[in-house]
């Protein structure tokens, strides 16, 4: 039997600004808090986070609607 394929998405439900950092928590069976920290900390550290928030946005699609 085939397992089902692992997609990557923004959540609808977890969301602060575009959901980027809960659909990689969702993604990696992980808390979004810890993500969002660390993406703070990118941040922080020398302005890459914010680009790349951005190009996160752009490219990893909203999760599908529950029917």
């Amino acid at each position: 039997m085939s397992q089902p394929v692992k997609r990557l998405y923004r959540s609808r439900s977890d969301q602060m600004i575009a959901g980027v950092c809960a659909g990689i928590a969702e993604y990696f069976n992980s808390d979004p808090s810890l993500i969002r920290i660390l993406w703070l900390f990118f941040t922080l550290a020398g302005g890459s986070g914010i680009i790349a928030y951005i190009i996160a946005w752009i490219i990893i699609p909203e999760a599908p609607a529950e029917a």
